[in-house]
């Protein structure tokens, strides 16, 4: 019995969930991939150890992981190609698109999607992309369209683990109905089109109608996931945090989402990316606001700020480290099964610089316990180690974007 088995019986069919208890010992859990992002970066100088290996000494940032060290790999030496623009790294920190910051750019498919695209309606929610502030997200479709963010815990939480009243989920199927059939015309329409245009016009249109079709498929899918009941959750729905002065209790929400999110497989892809929130952050010691500290200028007391923002930064990814090893599935932990990318599109955020990305990699089965670290001159791309989480995820590919092959430590 595998993940994809359905039970038929009238006409009417049921898709199974992974069960735990079943009658096949190698039903697998589902592998899943989270990317997290703090966009203004992490201060290279305390989160780099001098001696790469299993070996390596701790640093100010590390030591705030140390009860997870077995639990991830640190990379250094990782980065987009030509990339540049100061913050407009942050929309290609998924997509490796180049050149973000020239006129006219156009971004290119993030791995999320991708992933999304691949995997399809196995999950209510093909992926999930959140923000910690508003519906800015690093998550691009193939013709370069940012899908919005969800920046409110409460209402992700609602979408994913509460029904609906009748009236409203009857509205929603209506809508869902009416797009199929304002499809319908528009393909009927584009029959009389098409025989009217051009060889060159005719394949312009077959891609675009393709990408019409691709949209009823979704809709059709996402219509039979109303069709079935919600997953059952212990967990309390959060309350969102209205004050963006408040990061750390931002970002605490958003991370408690996601064991929730990969456990009830809701999804299999989340991405989160944490933003600058315009505001001095409710951080002892901190007096200015992210990103103004974020350009230090090597000024000691801008550091010293800085280091008291992105030290919490680190605990919650820590705290969900946390989370995901204390649940539990298939004889292992829920990390076991999810690969979680956390790190920034900005090396140096004082200076702009692209280059030399921190990147952490947790979980997803790989061995870890070790700093890896690549030519800092001379960087490694950085899409090398995604088309490893895509393979991770038995999802065949040789490349994605700017990549060069498989990254292995």
């Amino acid at each position: 019995m595998n993940r994809r088995q359905f039970l038929r019986a009238a006409g009417v069919s049921l898709a199974l969930p992974w069960l735990e208890a079943s009658a096949c010992a190698a039903t697998l859990p589902p592998k899943r991939a989270v990317f997290i992002c703090t966009a203004l970066g992490l201060h290279p100088p305390s989160l780099y150890p001098k001696t790469p290996g299993a070996d390596y000494e701790s640093t100010e940032y590390l030591e705030l992981l140390k009860e997870h060290r077995r639990d991830y790999t640190l990379f250094s030496g990782l980065s987009h190609p030509d990339q540049g623009g100061e913050h407009e790294t942050e929309r290609t920190f998924l997509s490796a698109a180049r050149n973000p910051q020239q006129d006219g750019f156009r971004n290119s498919l993030s791995i999320d999607q991708l992933a999304a695209e691949k995997l399809g309606y196995i999950t209510r929610f093909p992926s999930v992309s959140l923000s910690s502030n508003g519906p800015s997200s690093q998550s691009f479709t193939g013709g370069g369209v940012m899908i919005p963010a969800e920046a409110s815990p409460s209402r992700m939480f609602a979408r994913m683990f509460m029904d609906g009243k009748p009236h409203e989920i009857a509205q929603q199927k209506q809508k869902l109905a009416d797009g199929r059939s304002v499809l319908d015309e528009l393909m009927d329409q584009s029959r009389l089109l098409r025989q009217s245009s051009s060889a060159d016009d005719r394949e312009k249109l077959d891609e675009y109608f393709e990408s019409v079709r691709q949209t009823e498929r979704d809709l059709k899918e996402a219509r039979a996931w109303m069709d079935r009941p919600k997953p059952r959750v212990e967990a309390e729905p959060p309350r969102d945090v209205p004050e963006k002065s408040d990061l750390v209790a931002r970002i605490r929400l958003l991370m408690n989402l996601v064991p929730l999110i990969v456990q009830t497989d809701s999804s299999r892809i989340v991405s989160v990316v944490i933003q600058d929130h315009q505001a001095v952050p409710q951080v002892k010691g901190v007096s200015s606001e992210h990103h103004n500290l974020s350009h230090h200028g090597k000024d000691p007391l801008k550091i010293s700020q800085l280091k008291k923002i992105e030290s919490e930064i680190v605990k919650q990814f820590g705290d969900l480290l946390m989370q995901m090893k204390a649940k539990k599935e298939g004889g292992g932990a829920l990390l076991d099964n999810t690969a979680i990318l956390f790190g920034s599109n900005l090396g140096n955020a004082s200076a702009h610089d692209p280059r030399n990305l921190p990147v952490f990699l947790a979980g997803g089965g790989f061995k870890h316990g070790r700093y890896i670290a690549h030519d800092r001159q001379d960087n490694t791309p950085l899409s090398n180690l995604f088309v490893t989480l895509l393979q991770n995820m038995n999802i065949e590919t040789d490349s994605f974007a700017t990549s060069t092959g498989a990254l292995n430590w």
